[in-house]
């Protein structure tokens, strides 16, 4: 328990006592479970096909990533993949199941393509199930999914390595083409499967390690799919070597006194994720981080790397959406090891956090999962991604048999855990493979794969860590499809919800609070908020300050000169307001002003907000940038409305 207090990432204001998560009961499908602000809306067991009921943790079966695209989820499996309905999220309904081993089973979506990653030898050109018989193949799958009941593989293209993930680039300027980055980990295949392929050190010719593959899909003819580029992602630009990076582990034994497990040997990228808005990508290739220039997605270059002596596998990146942050996961013990113990230090198996900063990675802060796990759970970092709430880095990540946690990475020096779901281990007496692969954030609500269960649905439930206002400007945000490994950027489009999140997250910065009645004038310094008081004088509000209004009374002239932020909510003002300078958010939302309001000079980065107010007097606004809206709600203005405000009653 004394671990539980240390761990970084444990949320502020936790109540004392044993985590829900600790001693739950085991079971394949009727484990205990336990959550926090996250709610299991869906379940569905994997089906048929796809599962071995005498062993759920065999990895023939596994369930892997998944991806998105319209109403659809698809998951990957490594006996092939299947196809779930979730126009209604509560309520998926598996709509086709295609087999098709060859493991891993990565997938990605783009348009009416789905790709997906074989890494395997026994799979087959034909997705044909016997591994003594027919083409080998071990590279990247194509298939058309026009017709979502009836998948249709239209490419195969091999690789040395095979594919243990992949990612799709798009270019901006070239929509007629996408890219696919393969990373190949397995060992290098025979040359007699495919020519060209070679095992020969770093120092011989043209080596089928040390590299990943580019392939160039052109969207009117995939068919026509074919490696074209082979970057050198490791080489050490002054010699040229290609094997530049880490050749060795960083000690002989890692941290913890054991083997390392993977070995965090860069010949390959286990992961890349790409961000083509930004022309950047952050690759997690075994034994380091890297960012690299994708400006020319056919030929990406390395414009910078770290390493770490705690991490044992870097295994995959998930980059902020303004591109100033980055996380890279740590896989220590591969996935299959309890690696959440009491004994295991939170920086192992963990999460690095890096500030971005002209172009280079500085470290901030681990994060590990908050609570330990047993020795009969498989548990270290693995997928998550972005959860759209406007202001803030939040992801939602898998932790296989640690379940999945919500983590706020805003401060990215200070990251906390604020939402958890759990569940027991497989098997009580033994370590069983499980748990869950991916969590993702898409269209409204986070989607898990779970490699022995099956595919789950979870809805956020508001808290003091995430506002009803804050989810519901997450949710606003609708996707056409998703792929965790290719960020897109995030945009908000103005809403109430929006607005209202902007005032939520203020409201936890308070420095001064008043909740009941306040004689006199009041001056605002700091961040000044009123939740329910009455304040009987006028109130000014000082540059650089803030003040924050909420069903509140206020019985005298309200004026803020370059303010931070002022905002008022259900909340009435009797005398006039003025705002002027203000360099942050200013709204004005269901108050009711005793007088004119004027708002000049706004410089802040969001449009000012006056909606479904009453402003007894004239309603002016000059020189804001942007210029106020009022989001569709008119006002009530009893007096001429003008300037960039006229239109606005």
């Amino acid at each position: 328990m004394l671990l539980i207090a240390t761990l970084p990432g444990t949320a502020a204001g936790q109540e004392p006592g044993p985590d829900p998560r600790i001693g739950l009961g085991a079971g394949w499908l009727d484990a205990q479970t336990a959550s926090s602000n996250l709610d299991l809306l869906a379940h569905h067991d994997k089906p048929a096909g796809f599962v071995n009921p005498a062993n759920p943790g065999d990895f023939g079966f596994a369930g892997s990533d998944l991806a998105f695209g319209g109403t659809h989820a698809f998951m990957g499996n490594f006996n092939g993949f299947n196809i779930y309905d979730i126009s209604q999220p509560a309520n998926p309904t598996l709509v086709t199941s295609v087999v098709c081993p060859g493991g891993q089973g990565d997938l990605s979506v783009h348009g009416n393509l789905l790709f997906m990653s074989v890494e395997e030898s026994r799979g087959r050109v034909d997705c044909g199930t016997n591994p003594a018989a027919g083409t080998r193949f071990q590279g990247v799958r194509v298939f058309d999914i026009s017709d979502v009941t009836n998948p249709v593989q239209v490419a195969a293209v091999q690789t040395c390595r095979g594919s243990h993930t992949h990612t799709l680039v798009t270019d901006p300027d070239d929509s007629a083409n996408v890219y696919v980055y393969v990373s190949g980990t397995a060992g290098v295949r025979p040359a007699s499967t495919m020519a060209g392929c070679n095992n020969v050190p770093a120092s011989g010719d043209n080596p089928a390690r040390w590299r990943i593959d580019v392939i160039k899909v052109p969207m009117a003819h995939p068919e026509q799919a074919a490696i074209a580029s082979g970057p050198r992602l490791f080489a050490n630009p002054d010699t040229g070597a290609v094997d530049g990076l880490q050749n060795t582990p960083p000690a002989p034994t890692h941290p913890s006194g054991g083997g390392w497990s993977p070995s965090p040997v860069t010949d390959a990228c286990h992961d890349i994720t790409a961000y083509p808005e930004l022309g950047l990508a952050a690759g997690a290739c075994e034994g380091n981080g890297i960012l690299i220039d994708i400006s020319d997605p056919a030929n990406p270059v390395r414009i910078d790397e770290v390493a770490d002596p705690n991490f044992a596998y870097w295994h995959s990146a998930t980059l902020s959406n303004d591109g100033k942050k980055v996380i890279f996961t740590d896989e220590w013990g591969g996935g299959t090891g309890a690696r959440c113990r009491t004994t295991d230090q939170p920086q192992w198996g963990a999460n690095a956090i890096f500030d971005i900063v002209d172009g280079k990675m500085r470290f901030a802060s681990y994060y590990k999962l908050p609570v330990p796990q047993t020795l009969q759970e498989n548990c270290v970092a693995h997928n998550g991604s972005l959860i759209p709430v406007p202001g803030r880095d939040i992801l939602a990540q898998a932790w296989y048999q640690g379940g999945i946690s919500l983590l706020d990475f805003t401060d990215s020096a200070n990251p906390r855990e604020i939402g958890y779901f759990d569940r027991g281990p497989i098997s009580p007496t033994a370590l069983m493979l499980g748990g869950f692969w991916s969590a993702y954030w898409y269209n409204g609500h986070v989607y898990g794969s779970e490699i022995a269960r099956g595919f789950d649905v979870f809805g956020l439930r508001p808290s003091e860590h995430l506002t009803e206002a804050e989810i519901a400007a997450a949710r606003e945000v609708q996707l056409p499809q998703f792929n965790a490994q290719l960020q897109t950027r995030i945009s908000w489009a103005p809403s109430f919800a929006v607005a209202r999140a902007r005032f939520d997250q203020l409201l936890r910065t308070c420095t001064t609070t008043i909740a009941n009645r306040h004689n006199g004038p009041l001056t605002v310094t700091g961040v000044t908020c009123l939740t329910g008081a009455t304040v009987s004088g006028p109130v000014t509000v000082r540059p650089g300050a803030t003040l924050l209004a909420i069903d509140s009374s206020i019985s005298g002239p309200v004026s803020a000169s370059n303010a931070a932020a002022v905002h008022l909510y259900h909340s009435t003002v009797r005398g006039p307001v003025s705002i002027t300078g203000t360099t942050g958010s200013a709204a004005i939302v269901d108050t009711e002003i005793h007088g004119p309001a004027v708002l000049t000079g706004g410089t802040g980065t969001v449009e000012p907000i006056i909606a479904d107010s009453t402003v007894r007097g004239p309603l002016a606004c000059t020189g804001n940038s942007p210029a106020p809206i009022n989001l569709g709600a008119a006002n009530t203005v009893q007096g001429p409305a003008t300037g960039q405000c006229a239109g606005l009653d």
